[in-house]
């Protein structure tokens, strides 16, 4: 009876594991499903592959390793991470940095500018007529070279 009962529950970890893997693989018909899920033939054979691999005592790495080999990285729904993908994996990364970069050195850049900070230091000290008109002179920053819209604004037009 006890024999029974293991042969049962290594039948059912043996299942358990077939649907996991089978989860983790992409059906090549139908490309949007798992063959698990997928009702094509090849999924049907790729389903009898794995359960015959388990069987014959080979790890999930090297079921994966097969199938790979087999039908191409791009069977499996999780591609393996080195040189030839990590530029797509770290692309978003990268553009966030430099986005929030750009960002951070404009906020800077507005809120360190001397003659606005030194203006905002004069406010509210009684001065002469004379003295506000010598300071303002100093203080107020020379007429720019150029246009100073942005790029962004440039090519929307305005």
């Amino acid at each position: 009876m006890e024999s029974e009962e293991d042969a049962v529950k290594k039948t059912q970890m043996m299942d358990a594991r077939a649907r996991n893997i089978s989860h983790n693989v992409r059906c090549t018909e139908c490309g949007s499903q798992s063959i698990e899920d997928s009702q094509a033939d090849i999924a049907i054979l790729l389903r009898k592959l794995i359960r015959d691999e388990i069987r014959s005592g080979k790890t999930d790495k090297e079921i994966f390793k097969k199938l790979e080999e087999d039908f191409g990285e791009t069977v499996l729904y999780a591609p393996k991470f080195d040189m030839q993908t990590a530029a797509l994996w770290l692309s978003p990364l990268l553009l966030a940095g430099g986005a929030a970069g750009v960002w951070a050195f404009k906020k800077h850049r507005q809120s360190t500018n001397v003659h606005i900070m030194a203006l905002n230091l004069v406010r509210g000290v009684s001065l002469t007529p004379k003295e506000k008109e010598t300071m303002l002179d100093i203080l107020t920053p020379p007429p720019s070279l150029g246009p100073t819209r942005s790029w962004w604004r440039r090519w929307q037009g305005q």
